[in-house]
């Protein structure tokens, strides 16, 4: 059984309650700084992404880990993943994809961590904290293995329900891998035909 958020939080690092008014550190500033220099990088660098396709399962990784440390601009590192899978194992490729991925949803985390107040008036930050609080671990694992702009927002609450960080990597490294083995399987089974459309 999955642990409840309450579970998953130490005593000493205690979730924050909803109510509760966030005091910003130093720590809040230095975490939220690093998700948006690399959210700005990524979006400033986004023409050099398709390269990294010749770089094969290290391209898929490199590919997912900069699409995902986007904080809510999307950066399409699936589209690499859907094409290498029809050129690559597709389970190898997945299993490659999956860990870059999760790495990349930190900036989320750490944006989370930084400054929940920024964004506590968000009906989407309430609902999806709402699911983590009741569901736990298996909310971040489910919505990481759906392709959708939510994510993001899942670790942003994860940041700041101050769930432990190797907690939510763990469960977004399961769930993105699920995400890459799907997409590269799907893009093995119909690139020949995309292209045959294409050409």
């Amino acid at each position: 059984m999955e642990p409840t958020i309450a579970e998953a939080t130490s005593a000493e690092e205690p979730a924050v309650k909803p109510n509760e008014i966030q005091k910003f550190g130093w720590k809040h500033v230095l975490s939220l700084s690093v998700a948006v220099i690399v959210t700005v990088s990524i979006v400033l660098f986004y023409d050099k992404l398709g390269d990294l396709q010749h770089l094969a399962y290290g391209g898929a990784f490199l590919a997912m880990l900069i699409g995902n440390a986007t904080v809510i601009l999307p950066v399409p590192g699936l589209i690499i993943v859907y094409v290498l899978g029809g050129a690559l194992n597709p389970l190898l490729l997945g299993l490659a994809a999956g860990p870059g991925a999760a790495l990349g949803e930190m900036t989320g985390y750490f944006a989370g961590y930084g400054g929940s107040a920024l964004i506590d008036n968000m009906k989407l930050y309430h609902r999806i904290r709402g699911w983590m609080e009741r569901y736990g671990l298996i909310v971040i694992t489910l919505l990481a293995a759906i392709p959708n702009p939510v994510f993001d927002m899942a670790g942003i609450v994860a940041g700041s329900l101050r769930l432990k960080w190797w907690q939510f990597l763990l469960a977004a490294w399961i769930g993105k891998t699920i995400q890459a083995v799907l997409i590269a399987c799907a893009g093995a089974l119909s690139i020949g035909w995309v292209r045959g459309l294409l050409n």
